[in-house]
């Protein structure tokens, strides 16, 4: 895996980031509020195996972005129209994944294009509880300062279960100067240009562990998607929470994959 410092975001929050390996499988939203049932139609369960879960973005009827570090199995369950990971909601559609497509270029170690797109059997049915998120028309940096919101069914604190509500937490873009100074990651990893640190400086409100993979819309447009945090401390100051940005060169990758020309 990669260095203590850093973790994975497994299940579906946006505070930060970890894949949990241990009894602990999952994440929630830290700091922030259940979200009223199927107002984020485009938001997508990810049940990995029975411990774990990551979420997604539905980009297409079909196809569903994710974080590459999701790892799933055959039997992984892809889910639709969720609002409770436990209830048997008529709103739910259950998938599953034809292939994966993780991004060329992830890199495992500095977490670099963590994505992957899952292409599903079957075609999602669109309604009032079950929508398309658009992505970006330009792979374009978001300025730090700038208010974004992030959702999810990962732990809502350190070690806790992952809730079985979709919860979201409002997030503040950090300068990437300032997550990598020394009293943040100190370059352990690099937060790159191809990444996005957001949270708040002073703590509490993050993604965490089962978050991995759900998107982060500023302003209202789909910006980037949950990657990791420091391991074990969501919400923490000192490693606010990582997204992939989605810029160019991802989108055009997602755009090329989609289209089948990868």
């Amino acid at each position: 895996m990669s260095n203590s410092h850093t973790f994975l975001a497994t299940s579906l929050s946006i505070v930060t980031f970890l894949l949990l390996i241990s009894e602990d499988g999952c994440v929630r939203i830290i700091g922030g509020n259940e979200v009223t049932p199927h107002s984020r139609p485009y938001m997508v369960l990810l049940k990995l195996d029975k411990n774990n879960i990551c979420a997604g973005s539905l980009i297409a009827k079909d196809w569903v972005l994710t974080a590459a570090h999701c790892t799933l199995t055959k039997s992984s369950q892809v889910i639709v129209g969720a609002h409770s990971i436990t209830k048997n909601e008529p709103e739910k559609q259950l998938m599953y994944v034809k292939k994966e497509f993780p991004y060329p270029c992830y890199d495992q170690e500095t977490h670099e294009g963590d994505l992957k797109l899952l292409q599903l059997k079957k075609q999602a049915t669109i309604n009032k509880n079950v929508a398309i998120l658009q992505l970006p028309k330009m792979g374009v940096d978001v300025e730090p300062g700038t208010m974004c919101r992030v959702a999810g069914w990962g732990m809502v604190r350190n070690k806790s279960p992952p809730s079985d509500t979709l919860r979201e937490v409002n997030v503040t873009i950090i300068d990437r100067k300032i997550c990598n100074d020394k009293k943040h990651y100190d370059f352990k990893p690099v937060i790159g240009m191809n990444m996005i640190c957001a949270g708040s400086l002073r703590g509490g409100k993050d993604s965490c562990d089962g978050d991995s993979g759900s998107p982060l819309l500023c302003n209202g447009i789909f910006r980037g998607t949950t990657a990791f945090g420091l391991q074990g401390r969501c919400g923490d100051p000192q490693g606010p929470g990582v997204y992939t940005l989605l810029s160019q060169k991802h989108l055009k990758w997602i755009i090329k994959t989609i289209k089948g020309e990868v």
